[in-house]
């Protein structure tokens, strides 16, 4: 008897749409990070650096931001509710912490937190979400149009399963992009229409640009099914005025277009001029109601002052679905059971911290304030050390996680990255990398604007680490442009 001794699958027999697509926040310059940690451990002093300072996502508290005490009390309480009613229970938990989570507890399937839940979430979680939406908004929101989520890159995930049908169907985005659009549009199918904002006026939105893209897409032969809006930006660190919100929903009122919302970074916003205001907010107060036009929010715990990432607690609120649809998409979320609890409960807290009353708010607040203020200090560290970098220039910080500085590099180095066969940020990134340590994300990967040169830089290293990367970042820059200034 012979066998077939060709392996059952290779690259080239996988599906092709995962070849497709890139993710640079995790991709070579991470694996290359992990190898000099390797190097690092294994042949300790052979580098000139003695650790990595992972610079590539928005990780907060693997890069040393605290965790919110109210919601750990809460969390742990939940996972262990016999603490509850035992003496020591009020010395080592605030009161505020044990109401709360003897509350989610009676909500909970079977009082237990190991439980399956609801596909779209625990009612009275959910209740919580809607009612923190309200209070934040000053409109009302129903539960039944929130589905609780392991962070918002699952619940981004669903959207495009539901909206995409085949390649036919466009998805607008904006340039410089989070990957996680386009790659999830390339993996149900779909086909990414892009749409360039302006990096000489802070990256802001031009609709005329988004109308132009939409009509050149049509022409095309694609029907666009919605519009991606990430605000306050990721990569770039922008917050859209009020002006922008009220012309993109005028533009996908009139166009029939879903808005997809990107609201991860609601808490992060630096900016005195500015304040961050969801789309749904936007459209109610200029009239529009579930009838006019459709809308779809993402929140999660990852960012924030939070910073909950390994938790995978998100939400989505639909508005302007039929019954009928939220049906489909309960279907649809039932595939995985139900969200995490953990993510549930933390994104509930988040939506519903403590109030003025509170035992817990005034440490809650101090928590909070300090985390905010540190990580503005950190953004005008790097910015300020960014922007005064021969040939760099660094729009100014208003919002989110990172600085994306623009790189204009000597020609000589344009032409050694040709020579590597990578583009020129990633020759930057990879030569910053093995001379200082510091692992950020070369800018093509967000798919900024061709020929132009960027790298993403998070903000979240702490402020020991920052003053102490800043110094080895200028000298690599300055040996850098003197090798390749010719």
């Amino acid at each position: 008897m012979s066998y077939n001794k060709a392996p059952s699958i290779t690259a080239e027999t996988i599906n092709q749409k995962v070849r497709i697509f890139t993710y640079e926040p995790c991709g070579e310059i991470v694996r290359h990070a992990r190898r000099l940690e390797k190097e690092i451990y294994e042949n300790p002093g052979s580098l000139p650096f003695q650790e990595i300072i992972y610079c590539n996502l928005g990780n907060p508290q693997a890069l040393g931001q605290r965790p919110i005490n109210f919601f750990r009390e809460v969390l742990s309480l939940c996972d262990n509710p016999s603490l509850i009613d035992r003496d020591e229970a009020r010395a080592l938990f605030s009161p505020c912490a044990l109401k709360r989570a003897r509350k989610i507890i009676e909500s909970l399937p079977g009082r237990d937190s190991g439980s399956y839940t609801s596909s779209q979430g625990v009612r009275g979680l959910r209740e919580a979400v809607a009612d923190g939406i309200a209070a934040r908004d000053g409109f009302p929101s129903k539960p039944d149009n929130i589905f609780l989520t392991d962070g918002a890159s699952s619940a981004i995930n669903m959207m495009m399963q539901i909206l995409i049908r085949s390649h036919e169907d466009g998805i607008l985005c904006p340039l410089p992009e989070y990957p996680l659009y386009s790659a999830s549009i390339i993996l149900h199918g779909g086909t990414m229409v892009p749409y360039n904002l302006t990096e000489d006026s802070g990256w802001g939105l031009e609709i005329f640009e988004v109308k132009r893209c939409l009509e050149d897409a049509r022409a095309s032969g694609l029907t666009i099914r919605a519009m991606v809006v990430i605000n306050p930006g990721n990569p770039t660190g922008q917050v859209l005025s009020i002006t922008n919100q009220e012309e993109i929903v005028e533009f996908c009122r009139k166009e029939g277009l879903v808005i997809l919302a990107d609201e991860v970074y609601q808490e992060n916003v630096y900016t005195e001029n500015k304040r961050f205001n969801s789309f749904k907010k936007v459209a109610r107060s200029l009239g529009y109601d579930h009838h006019d036009l459709s809308i779809v929010s993402f929140h999660s715990v990852s960012m924030g002052y939070y910073g909950e990432c390994g938790r995978r607690g998100g939400y989505m609120e639909i508005c302007g679905f039929g019954d009928d649809v939220i049906d489909e998409m309960y279907k649809l979320a039932s595939l995985t059971i139900c969200p995490n609890i953990a993510g549930q409960i933390l994104i509930s807290l988040v939506m519903d911290p403590p109030k003025l009353g509170d035992e817990a708010f005034e440490i809650f607040m101090v928590e909070k304030e300090e985390t905010y203020s540190s990580l503005l200090k950190r953004a005008k560290a790097l910015q300020k050390a960014f922007s005064g970098l021969e040939g760099v220039s660094c729009n100014k910080f208003e919002g989110a996680m990172y600085l994306f500085p623009r790189l204009r590099l000597p020609q000589a180095a344009i032409k050694a990255a040709q020579l590597e066969g990578v583009s020129p940020d990633v020759f930057y990134a990879h030569r910053l990398l093995g001379a200082t340590g510091i692992a950020v994300v070369p800018g093509s990967g967000f798919h900024p604007v061709s020929g132009t040169s960027h790298i993403r830089c998070t903000i979240l290293p702490g402020e020991e680490t920052i003053t102490a990367m800043v110094p080895r970042l200028q000298a690599f820059h300055e040996a850098f442009m003197d090798e390749f200034r010719g």
